[in-house]
């Protein structure tokens, strides 16, 4: 195998969620022998200062990597720029980068299939961008893995010849669209990135996921996926930036390493379809979607 891709996680304030991100992470086949670079966000208030503390005295007892090498900082950047500025730094040294934050449980094998797909599709312009999640599909015969136009950003990894396309600006992003775009951009209306796209425009979100997402659509760009989750989200219990309290999307984690890679560079059809079919149900009816509503409200009234 090649030179392993250095893993960049960005942990804030989540002492917990930190800690069985990292358990599951020591436990993954390559970890002894890849370079761990953990960045971590300042308080943006004086309640966060604690949880911040402890984030901060777990990471810097990690053990179990090739190296560790820790990145604290005194204010708060926000996720957004956090992940933008550590991504960068890292392409900078390395050419390429495996991208984790604080509430994702990886398979043992998540490494492993990362570096496996940066080594084949290093040189194949077109793939810009590996992801590690996978919506529970209801579909037993995908291939292991396929290529999709949709980048996920529950762990990920990308090349410096795809992160040079990545472009901050949204201003510049939406004016390309046409109405073609935005309904292929979003899954022929199926999933909201557009309206994610508009909702950063007015200060609503603070989302790189949707503007590196578009940014890869831009250029024709594809995204190499699992049909198997291979990493979970534990962050939807309410105490995420940006995550409700939601099972919508949670997932079994693939026991099993992927070991079929696409030959031929183009969007899978069938995977596609699959993809738009669970996105356009994923809500279920009218009462499932009442009754999800009232728990997230309720949840978020008792953690207040």
């Amino acid at each position: 195998m090649q030179n392993l891709a250095p893993i960049a996680l960005f942990v804030y304030n989540r002492p917990q969620h930190t800690e069985r991100t990292i358990k599951f992470l020591q436990e993954n086949d390559l970890a002894g022998k890849s370079n761990l670079f953990i960045f971590s966000d300042g308080a943006k208030s004086k309640s966060e200062e604690e949880n911040v503390a402890k984030v901060r005295a777990l990471i810097n007892q990690v053990d179990g990597f090739k190296s560790v090498k820790v990145f604290e900082r005194r204010e708060n950047a926000g996720l957004a720029n956090s992940v933008i500025e550590g991504v960068t730094k890292l392409i900078k040294d390395y050419n390429q980068v495996i991208v984790l934050e604080d509430d994702l449980i990886t398979s043992p094998h998540t490494l492993s299939y990362f570096n496996d797909a940066l080594n084949r599709y290093r040189d194949e312009e077109k793939v810009m961008h590996i992801g590690a999640y996978m919506y529970p599909l209801k579909a037993e015969d995908l291939p292991q893995s396929f290529f999709y136009r949709a980048a996920t950003s529950w762990g990920w990894a990308t090349w410096g010849r795809a992160w040079k396309n990545f472009e901050p600006n949204i201003d510049t992003l939406i004016k390309q669209f046409d109405k073609k775009k935005k309904s292929a951009f979003s899954i022929e209306n199926k999933m909201n990135f557009w309206k994610q796209m508009l909702e950063f425009k007015k200060g609503k979100n603070n989302s790189w996921a949707i503007r590196w997402y578009a940014s890869i659509f831009l250029k024709g760009g594809l995204t190499l996926n699992p049909s198997l989750s291979l990493v979970n989200n534990i962050g939807h219990d309410g105490t995420g930036v940006h995550s409700g309290i939601n099972d919508i999307y949670n997932v079994v984690i693939n026991p099993k390493p992927i070991t079929e890679f696409p030959g031929v560079i183009e969007e899978d059809k069938k995977a596609y379809q699959v993809i738009k079919r669970f996105l356009s149900t994923r809500k279920g009816n009218m009462v499932l979607r009442v009754k999800r509503f009232v728990r997230e409200k309720l949840a978020q009234y008792f953690s207040k």
